[in-house]
């Protein structure tokens, strides 16, 4: 369980106004203006905590979308209620160049969202994802396999190529969660105590984002679906129809689940909006269980709550829900 460390990319120079996800819960004082290069998770959680405490933002992004891995719609809501966090939102760009001034970080940008002239912060946060610490451990000398970029390969009850040598959590793979590597701990130790049955069998692991508000998903995603030819179809729920919602004043989001078109068994899917990531383990039981549309809609989910909005998606797929105006199918 040796995890991993932030990538860092060798343009920028060594200055303690750069820093990686780690330094960001170190500072000593607050940027007025703040770049974070990539526009994934952990960039995203770092930038409304420092927005929250009054730092200005710019986000650069190489892909066209923020966020990567979820569903464009989730997202499209999260960046709407952000959108007064940011100066700038720089997609399909990249940082080309920087220097330490006394004045701040000057960055020079290139790309389709690339401003002309080089652009001054106060700080610059890294957060281009996280290399896996498999070659800094002296594994191979115990005769275990470590992979080009450094990952340790494992089957599926955690056993490294060495027979009495396991590894989990970011040394074995994507995706680097916390929840997903406890999981695998549990495996490991099942099976190191001699339970020759025990195996990392997840069907689905949730991502969420604990931004505000928060995005989670698990499952197929429509472009997963999209990709694959999957033949889906979702229910969603809007929580300006949800009365808890409506009276804790965030009604800006939505839950949308995502059913096989054949069987009507959940495949899928995503909540943008307080609390998300509170929510989203029900549609992973759900998934894991194989229940379909009717049973989580006739599930009884107590009144008002958030989480009631699951049922009622299942309810919408299904064109029971009461709580919407009809669909014509």
């Amino acid at each position: 369980a040796a995890g991993s460390q932030a990538s860092k990319l060798p343009l920028f120079p060594d200055d303690p106004r750069v820093f990686d996800s780690t330094g960001a819960l170190e500072l000593r004082q607050l940027p007025k203006k703040l770049l974070i290069v990539g526009g994934g998770i952990i960039g995203l959680e770092m930038g409304t905590v420092y927005s929250s405490l009054g730092a200005r933002l710019d986000v650069v992004e190489m892909m066209d979308s923020l966020m990567l891995g979820a569903d464009r719609d989730l997202v499209k809501v999260w960046q709407k209620m952000n959108a007064p966090r940011f100066d700038n939102i720089m997609l399909k760009t990249k940082t080309v160049g920087a220097e330490a001034t006394k004045k701040g970080i000057l960055v020079k940008f290139e790309g389709e969202g690339a401003p002309k002239e080089p652009q001054l912060y106060d700080m610059v946060l890294q957060a281009v994802g996280r290399v896996p610490n498999g070659k800094r451990i002296g594994a191979d000398k115990a005769g275990v396999v470590v992979g080009e970029r450094g990952f340790i390969p494992v089957d599926i009850q955690m056993r490294t190529n060495v027979p009495h040598i396991f590894a989990i959590g970011d040394i074995v793979g994507q995706p680097m969660l916390a929840h997903k590597a406890t999981h695998e701990g549990h495996v490991a130790a099942e099976v190191a105590a001699g339970d020759s049955h025990a195996a990392f069998d997840a069907r689905v692991i949730p991502s969420v984002a604990y931004t505000d508000p928060e995005v989670a998903w698990v499952g197929v995603t429509e472009d997963d679906a999209k990709a694959k030819g999957l033949k889906v179809k979702k229910g969603l729920f809007p929580w300006n129809a949800s009365g808890r919602a409506i009276a804790n004043n965030r009604d800006e989001g939505f839950t949308k689940l995502l059913f096989d078109e054949e069987t009507h068994r959940i495949v899928g899917g995503g909540i943008v909006g307080t609390h998300a990531g509170d929510m989203i383990g029900e549609i992973a039981l759900a998934i894991e269980m194989g229940a379909d549309a009717v049973d989580i809609g006739k599930t009884i989910h107590p009144h008002p709550t958030l989480g009631e909005s699951i049922g009622l998606a299942a309810e919408a797929f299904e064109g029971a829900c009461t709580d919407l105006p009809p669909v014509k199918r």
